[in-house]
């Protein structure tokens, strides 16, 4: 959807969710002395000024980064991330995952991205010329289908998009069904938001039923702004890493105590 841009929401509580257990797999994931592949399907621009008028408007960042970034200790791969890009872009600067990816990826792993908003993909060739790469401006869905099984084939897929248009949570099943299917080995996670109206109940259902074993992570959090529908984040990982399940509960007693504390 062509209309949808992240810089509104950017840093919110969900990208906290998102990023810090992206983080922690490909940190997990190049401990291993062997290339792998990171495919995502909506990208976005890849670094966002939490200062900028979008940002500041919806006070989505005030109540995510902005407060969570002390539950993370130090040498949590999302901390050393979040420290690398302001250290180079300053202190209001807040990586997308595509950034996030790149500083935990090694010269050896390659890198494919597709995002189909032609400013929000100009910006993201721009601010990841530095790392490389191939960005393609392209509908994400398609592109999750064409570049499977990638080279190397051990490796993560982030599928993520808007969830802006109803149908993406009925066509999501069968594609991660076929996707699978073209690489069997591809670590797949699936980020959706938890809505007052839960429209991502069926979706789930459906995806349990085809992958009994994947790990299903979700954290509740209040509403950014009065009448804001986004009540959590989920995340439907396929494959996923070992000790992936232990760092997720990790973070949903941080979610659980600390969002108590304020």
């Amino acid at each position: 959807m062509l209309s949808y841009q992240h810089a509104y929401h950017a840093g919110n509580l969900a990208d906290v969710h998102k990023h810090s257990l992206l983080a922690w797999m490909l940190d997990y994931l190049t401990q291993k002395d062997k290339a792998l592949s990171y495919l995502e399907t909506h990208a976005g621009r890849g670094l966002y000024d939490l200062t900028d008028p979008a940002a500041v408007k919806t006070g989505e960042a005030a109540k995510g980064i902005a407060m969570a970034e002390s539950w993370f200790t130090p040498d949590h791969p999302y901390t050393r991330v979040l420290g690398r890009i302001r250290a180079k872009y300053g202190t209001d600067a807040y990586p997308g995952s595509p950034i996030v990816a790149a500083e935990c990826l090694r010269v050896i792993d390659s890198i494919q991205l597709s995002e189909l908003h032609p400013q929000e993909y100009a910006a993201l060739a721009t601010y990841m010329a530095p790392y490389g790469g191939v960005f393609r401006q392209r509908d994400g869905f398609g592109m999750a289908l064409s570049v499977c099984p990638p080279d190397p084939r051990r490796g993560l897929m982030l599928i993520d998009p808007s969830f802006e248009v109803k149908t993406d949570y009925e066509m999501i099943p069968p594609l991660l069904a076929k996707v699978h299917r073209k690489w069997g080995v591809g670590i797949l996670v699936l980020w959706y938001p938890l809505l007052t109206d839960s429209p991502h109940l069926p979706m789930l259902r459906a995806l349990q039923g085809t992958f009994p074993d994947a790990l299903r992570h979700e954290v509740g959090f209040p509403p950014a702004r009065p009448g804001h529908r986004m009540v959590g984040s989920g995340l439907f990982v396929v494959n996923p890493p070992y000790g992936l399940a232990e760092e997720a509960q990790r973070l949903s007693t941080l979610f659980d105590t600390k969002l108590k504390q304020n």
